[in-house]
């Protein structure tokens, strides 16, 4: 598959690839292509991928974060006694990949992490999503989230995240040691 992409690129069909992985070993094989330009992977504070992210850094390629808000689990607005509607993606019937929520509701396990770094991520007067986000700025340079929106109020509320700037280092080995990570 990458040869294909490196043709096109010869071919001038495309300026430059990118390869959307969660594995390291996928993720290594296209970022040594010469025009690869970035690997998409889930990455948020709660469901770090440190390997598919030194590849990033190593090869000097965008890391695009699928998934920065942990489906929304990471705007603070889900709580243990919320369901999800029939028609969302969260809800019942909900794919086998969907670990933030089972059968409509959050997942207890994911709700109990995100709980433990809730104070840090709001710290500064940032919403929760906003400190999710924030965290991804300072986990890499290389980072580019991509945060899901239904609303224009959530597309505002992301940008404002930037007015904030990336967590500090003391913040983010907090969150390391309560995510027991450290």
């Amino acid at each position: 598959m990458r040869e294909t992409l490196e043709a096109l690129v010869k071919a001038g069909k495309i300026r430059a690839y990118g390869w959307s992985t969660d594995f390291p070993d996928r993720a290594e094989v296209f970022a040594q292509g010469p025009k690869c330009t970035a690997i998409q992977f889930q990455l948020n504070v709660l469901d770090d991928n440190p390997a598919v992210l030194a590849i990033c850094e190593r090869y000097n390629l965008a890391a695009i974060n699928r998934g920065p808000l942990a489906m929304g689990l990471l705007t603070g607005k889900y709580t243990a006694e919320m369901k999800a509607s029939a028609d969302d993606v969260r809800g019942e019937k909900s794919p086998e990949w969907m670990k933030y929520f089972a059968d409509g509701r959050p997942n207890p396990e994911w709700l109990a992490k995100r709980d433990a770094i809730r104070e840090i991520l709001a710290s500064g007067g940032r919403t929760v999503a906003q400190g999710a986000l924030a965290w991804l700025w300072a986990r890499s340079p290389q980072t580019i989230p991509i945060p899901g929106f239904r609303t224009a109020k959530q597309v505002e509320e992301n940008a404002r995240a930037m007015q904030f700037g990336p967590l500090t280092p003391e913040q983010m080995r907090q969150i390391d040691v309560l995510l027991k990570r450290a």
